[in-house]
């Protein structure tokens, strides 16, 4: 629909007001009940009639539509229906044709409708249906399909068609022209090599599933535990999972070893962050005494149908055996997906979802073959050559006068020039790709660099748009605090003492203050109030804001055990509490990074539960905080707060941090916040305010009772918990502006401005929030210091889209950010609504997910992505796995420019295997994106040499020596067709069995394959000048222009060639044959000669090798060539003559082309 859009307003007044009376007839002639619903309806549709005005407008009977039939035609487009032979003529077969295929594709690859399913604890055998095998599996093939597999794959190219029906036609005695060898085994070789390559490719696929499948886990039973294999794992097994185990299937959260009744599990497989996500078991499960108690009790949970967000999950836990049943709600935190790693203790959970309905599979797409573009024109220029061809011989018959069984002769003069298009080509540049892949692993200054995928080299040369993770490949995703703020005065990385002074101090004061009061004297505090007043005032804000940052968190410090003790008051009481002993885990690296800051400067957390913290001052003392609220962050309220009581002096402390955008109307009037965070901003500084506000405990009684209030309520349960929690949220003390910075990666910010440079277009699609993907953006220069950002606002309906687009139309030369997280939206209207695809009955307000990427992508998919292909740069945030891949495809298909897509994540997988070019960095992450892309690397700073160097090298080279063997065969066909002319247009071959074998290989093949050796500049200019890399992605190294000089330079070639052997032969036709075809030979040697731009030894080598072969044959090849003739003058000033004439004007061309228009890395060179 996006496309039939018309760019400006098309709606006239009159237009409108008519519009306006057919709806209110129309809803007037329907009754009173319809009616009744339908005005509030267009009421809404009404209030945005200023759309109008947009440049973004639709005709009026586009709008006419309900916005459910927004994917239909208006009314107005749809013409006469066809019937009959009509219809069937003027298109209907097609349709016949491809409803018959869809038909036949559906039965053999019929796809089981997912259903909502009830699992039994430990009773695999009761599920109602059955379910997939917990197996994962990545190859291409089976036994079966990967010979016939192989072989379509590699004819389906018309180069390869052409070739294996030329090599059958062979076997037909009166089209035989040559020797069957002589056909068969270039193209077996081809195939041969292909197939090999395959197959070792398979084997390693194979080799790495069976090592995961293989896996072994521990099964609770009732006769206890057995080992299973992961492949082995069935909906509704119970199943134990270590510490630093990979979780083998989707499964709920039953039991764990923590006291808390809860955990913690590494995602970075799933959606690409590091951060540690909290779990907590099912409480029913968890009080249980024992674990063999699982069996026991009779219960089961609910669970909704598989489906791809790995963010949200909704479900039930029943246990009918209790009086009354136990009825408990089951969400995200309950959930353990596969792929995940457990962080902390020892779980116990219920298989729900395994093998393809498991989130990770699901948000994971099938490996595509991926073809370069070099290979896709190659083929396009064949054709070309094919038309050219049979051309050439309808010619030829023609000529003949359709004398005899022309058919006949039309077959075999479309064989003696079938090598127009040699089948050397496909063996050359396969051997050239294999060469560029070897020089790439080679290479020192991208150590570790490995090529997966040998057939696209090529494409690094070619890309315009690079699409990037950020955590993990931009970033090191390791947090260092560095800077705290308090209004008047500003502590940086250097002045850190300070603050562990002014703390030491505040602690001291206060024990002194303490002692003293015990002892009931209060004499002293007089004395101390008279020490200087602003120096006290400082410390007792430093303190503050530090004690703050340590109690506003969601980090929980672990001990490592000192030995596998098996029950856990053993190990506990084993463990080692010591500092060095201790790390933390959080849901956040931010949070860690702010926790260790304040035990840097003296304020240490020691340990953490569900209901209480302790924290150890500088001197030594334990100070115990019970933790009455917490209220996480979440992606809407972008704040996270908590409720304290400290056990000493019994005050009760509401602490709040969050970003400044939320912040800054919470907190007291200050004149300094907005300021300062756009510095901190601006220095790439991931900042969070901090506030607190002291409560009484008649007002914490009261918020305590609303609170409870609201979270036992069934509807808008989540609008009153955040009612309440804000009627908390009002001037508060602001205590101090932090700031974090996200470590980059080595060298990120002159490899994103080389890549820059060179014309490539970078996107950065990350699952993290906005806040954090802005700012890695403008640290890292994605986002230059200068530039605007455009927040694309969160939208909901067609509408706002429209809106939303215009305003960002008005911008210009601005970086764009865009979200592609769920947004939950309340439509309180009392009927069903269809939205994104799905009907909701909201008989009663309830939340449905829309994400405004994907509103925008159904209603202005080409718009958006036309605006958004302008900006100097992107960023989309909170994108999952499926989202990344589907921005892939949609620049591909939009734009037909080359994409490379680069991350190092198990969530980067898909948008590695979409884009034309998959590169995987071997990081934190793991090793998935890696073994998934087609080039793996170890550092991102590599990208820039594997583009600006390897790429561009092997692109050049490769259009070189295609179109080098492409006048290898065009300047012999040449020549035949001049022999068949002066021989009365006679189908007879001018040279037979081994002189053709040998002209493709052992006389021709060594220099032409040299030029994979050749480069115009050093590396090192490469890598100083990225512009060099902008005139690749034209496409200039290989066009028509320049297919059709080579053709010309053949023709040309080819006539000199046979018309000097004409004039110039002797009595007998062998010496025709003699000077012709030496002359050639020494002419595709000087050719290459002139074809290379900077000479390597090898090349020299390879030059004197053919040239050395060639004489050495001519004393074994009496049949075509007069031993007594080639060793005369004569035959050698013939020869020299001939070859003079063909090469000396191109030499001469080349000279004055470089004089008068030299190209710009000659100018480099020089």
């Amino acid at each position: 629909m996006a496309e039939q859009i018309p760019l400006y307003p098309v709606r006239s007044a009159a237009a409108l007001a008519a519009a306006n009376r057919k709806r209110a007839a129309y809803f007037s002639a329907a009754g009173p009940g319809l009616g009744a619903d339908r005005p509030s309806r267009y009421q809404l549709e009404d209030e945005s009639a200023h759309l109008d005005e947009m440049p973004l407008m639709m005709s009026e009977e586009g709008f006419e539509n309900d916005e459910s039939d927004y994917h239909t035609l208006p009314r107005a487009r749809i013409t006469r229906r066809k019937r009959g032979l009509e219809w069937f003529v003027c298109g209907g077969w097609k349709f016949l044709c491809t409803s018959c295929c869809d038909w036949l594709i559906n039965i053999c690859q019929r796809k089981r409708e997912l259903k909502a399913r009830t699992v039994w604890l430990g009773c695999p055998e009761k599920c109602e249906e059955k379910h997939p095998r917990n197996s994962i599996k990545n190859q291409k093939y089976n036994i079966f399909t990967f010979i016939p597999g192989v072989l379509y794959e590699q004819f389906k190219f018309f180069l390869n068609l052409y070739f294996l029906i030329v090599s059958c036609s062979q076997f037909v005695p009166a089209l035989k022209i040559g020797y069957l060898y002589t056909y068969w085994a270039p193209l077996g070789f081809v195939l041969a090599v292909t197939i090999m390559r395959e197959a070792v490719d398979e084997f390693r696929r194979f080799q790495r599933d069976k090592e995961v499948n293989s896996q072994l886990y521990s099964k609770l039973t009732v006769r206890g535990k057995v080992q299973v294999k992961s492949s082995d794992i069935q909906v509704g097994d119970l199943i134990i999972v270590e510490k630093n185990q990979r979780i083998p299937s989707d499964m709920v959260f039953l039991r764990t070893s923590e006291k808390a009744g809860s955990c913690f599990i590494r995602t970075d497989q799933l959606d690409g962050e590091t951060d540690w996500k909290l779990k907590v078991a099912v409480s029913c499960t968890q009080r249980l005494p024992a674990l063999g108690d699982l069996f026991s009790i009779n219960a089961y949970v609910y669970a909704q149908k598989p489906q791809l967000d790995i963010h949200s999950f909704e479900g039930t836990f029943t246990r009918e055996d209790s009086d009354p049943p136990v009825h408990e709600s089951l969400s995200i935190e309950n959930t353990l997906w596969a792929s995940t790693v457990v962080a902390s203790g020892t779980v116990i959970g219920v298989v729900i979802y395994t093998g393809k309905e498991t989130r990770s599979v699901m948000n994971t797409s099938n490996p595509k073959n991926k073809v370069g573009l070099l290979d896709l024109e190659l083929n396009q220029l064949t054709k070309a050559l094919f038309l050219a061809l049979v051309a050439l011989s309808v010619v030829m018959v023609t000529l003949q006068g359709f004398a005899g069984p022309w058919y006949r002769s039309l077959f075999r003069f479309l064989l003696l020039f079938s090598y127009i298009i040699p089948i050397s080509l496909r063996v050359n540049l396969d051997m050239g790709k294999a060469a560029y892949g070897w020089m790439i692993m080679k290479d020192e200054n991208i150590p570790g660099t490995v090529v997966r995928t040998s057939t696209i080299p090529e494409e690094l040369g070619r890309l315009v748009y690079l699409l990037t993770d950020k955590t993990g490949t931009l970033t090191q995703n390791e947090m260092v605090f560095k800077r705290l703020h308090l209004g008047t005065v500003s502590y940086g990385t250097d002045t850190m003492d300070e603050i562990q002074n002014h703390l030491v101090n505040a602690y001291a004061q206060m024990q002194c203050q303490a002692g003293g009061s015990s002892t009931a004297s209060t004499p002293p505090r007089k004395a101390q109030s008279s020490a200087p007043k602003v120096r006290r005032s400082v410390s007792s804000r430093v303190h503050e804001a530090v004690k703050a940052v340590a109690l506003c968190h969601n980090v929980t410090p672990v001990y490592e055990a000192r030995g596998m003790a098996g029950e856990t008051e053993v190990a506990e009481a084993d463990q080692d509490f010591s500092d060095d002993n201790r790390t933390y885990q959080a849901s956040s690296p931010d949070e860690v990074a702010l926790v260790r800051w304040t035990e840097s400067v003296g304020l240490t957390l020691v340990s953490r539960d569900l209901t209480s913290m302790q924290l150890r001052t500088p001197g030594g003392q334990i100070l115990t905080y019970c933790i009455l609220q917490t209220f996480p962050f979440t992606s809407e309220s972008k704040r996270m707060g908590v409720i304290v009581r400290d056990e000493s002096t019994a005050e009760i402390t509401f602490y709040m941090k969050g970003a400044d955008v939320a912040m800054a109307s919470i907190v007291q009037y200050n004149d300094w916040l907005e300021e300062e965070c756009g510095n901190m901003a601006r220095e790439g500084l991931r900042t969070l305010v901090v506030a607190k506000k002291a409560l009484t405990e008649e007002q914490y009684q009261d918020f305590e009772s609303r609170y409870n209030q609201a979270k036992l309520s069934l509807h808008d349960r989540t609008l009153k918990v955040a009612a309440v929690v804000e009627s908390l949220e009002r001037e508060m003390e602001l205590l101090c502006l932090t700031g974090v910075e996200d470590q980059l990666q080595a060298d990120v910010r002159p490899t994103l401005e080389m890549l820059r440079n060179a014309g490539i277009k970078i996107w950065m699609l990350t699952g993290d929030k906005l806040e954090t993907a802005t700012c890695i953006a403008k640290s890292s220069h994605l986002v230059s210091r200068t530039q605007d950002t455009h927040v694309f606002r969160p939208v909901t309906s067609r509408g706002e889209a429209h809106l939303e687009l215009n305003a960002f139309r008005r911008k210009h030369d601005c970086a764009l950010v865009i979200s592609g997280d769920s947004l939950e939206v309340r439509l309180a209207c009392p009927r069903p609504v269809r939205l994104s695809s799905l009907e909701v009955r909201l008989a009663c307000p309830r939340p449905v997910r829309l994400s405004s990427l994907e509103v925008c992508l159904k209603y202005y998919e080409h718009e958006l992505v036309e605006l958004a292909c302008q900006c100097p740069a992107v960023v989309c945030c909170r994108c999952s796995p499926t989202q990344k891949a589907h921005i892939v495809k949609l620049l591909q298909q939009h734009t037909g420019r080359r994409t490379c897509a680069i991350g190092d994540g198990g969530n980067d997988v898909s948008m590695i295997q979409a884009a034309d070019c998959g590169i995987g960095i071997e990081g934190k992450e793991g090793r998935q994106a890696s073994l998934a892309a087609d080039f793996s690397i170890t550092r991102f700073k590599h990208v820039g040499r594997l583009l600006m160097v390897h790429g561009r090298s092997s692109y050049k080279r490769s259009a070189a020596l295609g179109q080098f063997v492409m006048h290898r065969g065009l300047i012999i066909s040449t020549m035949q067709a001049v022999f068949s002319s002066v021989f009365y247009f006679a189908s007879v071959p001018l040279y037979q069995g081994f002189l053709m074998v040998g002209y493709a290989t052992v006389y021709t093949m060594f220099p032409v394959f040299s030029l994979v050796l050749d480069q115009d500049v050093k590396p090192e200019m490469a890598m100083l000048y990225p512009e060099l890399y902008k005139d690749l992605t034209k496409g200039r190294a290989l066009s028509f222009k320049t297919f059709l000089v080579w053709v010309l330079v053949s023709i040309y070639q080819g006539g000199i060639l046979m018309f000097g052997a004409l004039v110039l032969f002797e009595s007998e036709f062998v010496h025709v044959v003699a000077i012709s075809f030496t002359a050639l030979v020494l002419t595709e040697l000087l050719m290459v000669a002139l074809t290379v731009r900077t000479w390597h030894w090898l090349m020299v080598v390879a030059e004197l090798l053919s040239l050395g072969c060639y004489v050495a044959s001519l004393a074994f090849l009496n049949e075509y060539f007069d031993v007594a003739f080639i060793t005369t003058v004569t035959f050698v000033w013939k020869v020299s003559a001939i070859t003079v004439v063909s090469c000396l004007p191109l030499y001469v061309l080349k000279y004055l082309k470089r004089k008068l228009s030299p190209p710009s890395y000659s100018k480099l060179s020089s």
